[in-house]
């Protein structure tokens, strides 16, 4: 497989095993085995996420933890999930079976709690990495962000950067040069959301290189990404994010170890960029030909996330 371009069950049946003799033991276990193996769906149990639950600050915050080893949380991007950002995307896997991994719902997310009130959303979300080590008794984690996760975390890793062992910053940076068209954008897409449209966000992110989709087309994803969601905590997250802002200089004080990871065909390229300049010692990677939607599924993700990582074991 090239490498990323770089800015730098067959199941037995339901018999208790002490009545299956142990030569037909040893001999189902290996077929099982490699057969799974074969079929590339093996998952050791070590690596199979249990769903867990902490309170944060009065908001319920469900996560998936599995795997031993060093300490990595995983934040995922808006209007997504632990779920759906991470294990169906196998990056969660793949972690699990090097360090211990937990991956977090965001505050109106997934399983979490969903507060309606946009002050519980920006910074006091950014705090719910921190909360969550708190709760597992660590005193510091490898953290990695996408999209909005990625906004959260590059804002807290300013706040409190004794906490974070490393930091990747995937899909998105920290907000270090918000505009007042920014601002606008954002309660646009705010309002659209309380309506269950992403209409002004999949254009936001759409690939420069590809012809923009049909209205029917957008209402099509809407109903996707929306479907079950709660709108108005989604709205109150989207307008609370304008709160997690930082400055260029802030961003150049960066000391933690951090990695940035975006595809070529994002718009957020050019942020990555920005920020790469600012601060040298951020590494940047980009996933060629990658856009805002496709990069979490693309292979080299998981495995930038993981060379970098590996690096910087404690």
């Amino acid at each position: 497989m090239p490498l990323i371009s770089s800015i730098h069950h067959l199941t037995v049946a339901h018999q208790p095993a002490a009545f299956v003799p142990l030569r037909r033991r040893r001999l189902l276990a290996g077929t099982v085995g490699t057969l799974a193996a074969l079929a590339g769906c093996a998952t050791p149990a070590s690596v199979a996420p249990v769903r867990r639950r902490f309170v944060s600050a009065g908001v319920e915050i469900s996560y998936l933890q599995a795997g031993e080893g060093e300490t990595v949380v995983l934040a995922h991007g808006f209007s997504s999930s632990a779920q759906q950002q991470w294990v169906d995307t196998g990056v969660f896997h793949k972690l699990a079976a090097r360090y211990r991994v937990f991956a977090l719902d965001g505050r109106g997310h997934g399983h979490s709690g969903k507060p309606h009130d946009a002050s519980q959303y920006g910074p006091q979300a950014a705090q719910d990495a921190i909360r969550l080590l708190d709760h597992i008794g660590q005193a510091q984690g490898h953290i990695v962000g996408y999209s909005l996760g990625a906004i959260l975390s590059g804002y807290q890793l300013t706040q409190s950067p004794e906490r974070f062992s490393t930091c990747v910053l995937a899909g998105a940076t920290p907000r270090f040069r918000w505009t007042a068209e920014d601002q606008r954008k954002l309660d646009i897409e705010a309002a659209d959301l309380e309506q269950g449209s992403k209409k002004s966000q999949i254009l936001r992110l759409w690939p420069k290189d590809r012809p923009q989709p049909t209205d029917a087309q957008i209402r099509e994803m809407s109903a996707k990404d929306l479907a079950g969601q709660d709108h108005r905590a989604l709205a109150a997250s989207r307008r609370g994010g304008a709160r997690a802002l930082i400055t260029p200089a802030q961003v150049a004080a960066i000391r933690v170890p951090t990695l940035g990871i975006v595809g070529t065909a994002d718009p957020y390229l050019a942020e990555f960029r920005a920020m790469k300049a600012m601060n040298p010692a951020i590494e940047l990677v980009t996933i060629d030909g990658a856009s805002h939607a496709t990069a979490p599924g693309r292979p080299e993700l998981a495995a930038a996330v993981l060379e970098f990582l590996g690096r910087h074991r404690g």
